[in-house]
């Protein structure tokens, strides 16, 4: 116990005395809210901020309290009590020799007390800048998921434009496929062709080459024939040669020799006759043979003729032919290639849609999946910060009605101290997020009762807390839910 008692000499022995102090009864447990008052404070003054601090006096054979604090204003001074003369002998007081150590441990414990309650006003304090910056950021998180919550719409038009895009290139794309099975068809029907005038190509040639024999026979037997009439004719000129050396011998020696026989028979040759009738025989023969060797070799040239006109004329059409084959291979081969280009600059540009549809699609995916994520992660942290909020809340709650709890026992004890001395009988236990309750009874007065019901599962908090006649009617609050605190 720790109470500041300022005596007179002529009261000191009377307030030693055994029988005052059983009239005073024991000491009061909340004698020690005294010292919880700020340090430095001055003799005889009160805390102005805890209600608790007294100081006791002694004036002409009397005594009284006086106490002051945030409760109102100072009550009047007790009624002085009177002494009786023989309690002013001095006593043979066997006092305990604990009672120093006693004192000595209660001091400490005032002192932790105190302590203990300087700690907790400035944990008040921080809580309630911790409560305030919860608030703000709350209200910042409520703010941007507004924020978020407006981008929804621009980018659900986004996915919607870009799905439109994608059916657009699906159907550009089913056009272009088909576009591309008529262009594989066309090219069919070109190759086709192709291989059809490549195979007319190839029976020209063959042809070609055996009329290309037939005139090279041809072309023999021409040479062999003019070389046998060549043959021919410089026999007939020999033999014509030889026919007038031989008819110029017979007509020399004929001419040059003069014979006269004489005979017995009566016939007459006549060799001119029959030299002319030979010559004309021969003549004939020869005649005959150039006739036939003229016709023959006429009538060969003539056919050799037609036939080199008509294979000409053949190897001229089929030259044509196949310059016209060529140059229609060149058509289609160029054809083919500008077909072959355009059908790879086709699938490069449904390759190229598809690609960019589908990195579209990803794009806007993993935008969504951001979004969603960062929306998540926002009502998390939001979920987290409320949850704070809540046990700050409950923390500050549960320290609020500890406060007043001393506060109202502080009221009571001045209380008490008007009405009269009585026993004090206090029963205290507070717990963060659990129960506080309290019971103050005082001689003379009706009982202060606080009593703090908070589950740590919801955050509903019940607290009664019920004063003295004098001070006021009991009163009620309640605070439940996630989002604050309410009055009922």
């Amino acid at each position: 116990m720790h109470v500041g008692i300022a005596q007179s000499p002529d009261i000191s022995t009377a307030l030693s005395s055994p029988d005052l102090l059983e009239k005073m009864g024991p000491p009061s447990p909340w004698d020690i809210i005294g010292p919880l008052a700020p340090r430095g404070s001055g003799k005889g003054k009160s805390s102005p901020g805890v209600c608790g601090g007294f100081r006791a006096g002694s004036c002409d054979r009397s005594f009284g309290y006086r106490s002051g604090g945030v409760c109102g204003p100072s009550p009047p001074c007790i009624t002085t009590v009177s002494v009786n003369e023989s309690l002013l002998a001095p006593l043979n007081l066997e006092i305990d020799p604990n009672a120093q150590c006693v004192k000595q441990e209660e001091k400490e414990q005032i002192k932790c007390l105190n302590s203990r309650f300087a700690a907790f006003i400035d944990k008040v304090r921080f809580l309630e800048q911790q409560n305030k910056l919860l608030e703000t950021k709350l209200q910042f998180y409520q703010n941007r998921e507004c924020c978020q919550s407006n981008l929804e719409p621009l980018f659900d038009g986004y996915i919607q434009t870009l799905r439109r895009e994608a059916e657009c290139v699906e159907a550009d794309s089913g056009r272009l496929a088909s576009e591309l099975n008529h262009v594989q068809e066309v090219l069919e029907g070109y190759r086709k062709k192709y291989e059809e005038e490549v195979a007319l190509r190839a029976t020209a040639e063959n042809e070609f080459v055996a009329l290309k024999k037939d005139v090279d026979c041809a072309y023999v037997r021409k040479s062999d024939l003019e070389a046998n009439a060549e043959a021919l004719t410089q026999e007939i000129d020999f033999l014509r040669q030889l026919y007038d050396e031989e008819i110029q011998v017979l007509q020399a020696n004929i001419s040059d020799t003069s014979v006269i026989v004489k005979m017995d028979n009566s016939r007459d040759l006549n060799l001119d006759c029959i030299v002319a009738e030979i010559k004309e025989q021969y003549d004939d023969i020869v005649r005959r043979s150039r006739a036939e060797a003229e016709s023959w070799y006429r009538s060969k040239c003539e056919e050799i003729k037609a036939t080199v006109i008509r294979q000409g004329e053949t190897l001229r059409r089929t030259k044509e032919e196949i310059n016209e084959l060529n140059s229609m291979i060149q058509r289609l081969t160029a054809e083919v290639e500008n077909a072959k280009c355009q059908i790879s600059k086709l699938e490069a540009a449904v390759t190229q849609s598809e690609q960019q549809g589908e990195a579209a699609i990803n794009d806007a995916r993993c935008k969504l999946a951001e979004l969603e994520g960062a929306l998540q992660k926002a009502k998390q942290d939001m979920a987290c910060l409320v949850r704070e909020y809540q046990e700050v809340m409950n923390s500050k709650l549960g320290l609020d009605i500890e406060i007043a709890t001393y506060r109202r026992l502080l009221e009571g004890e001045e209380q008490r101290l008007c009405e009269g001395i009585g026993a004090v009988n206090v029963c205290v236990s507070s717990s963060r997020g659990g129960i506080v309750c309290g019971d103050l009874c005082v001689s003379g007065s009706r009982p202060v009762t606080g009593s703090v019901c908070s589950a740590p599962c919801t955050g509903n908090v019940a607290v009664s807390t019920g004063l003295c006649a004098p001070c006021g009617q009991l009163n009620t609050t309640c605070g439940g839910g996630s989002c604050g605190l309410g009055r009922c």
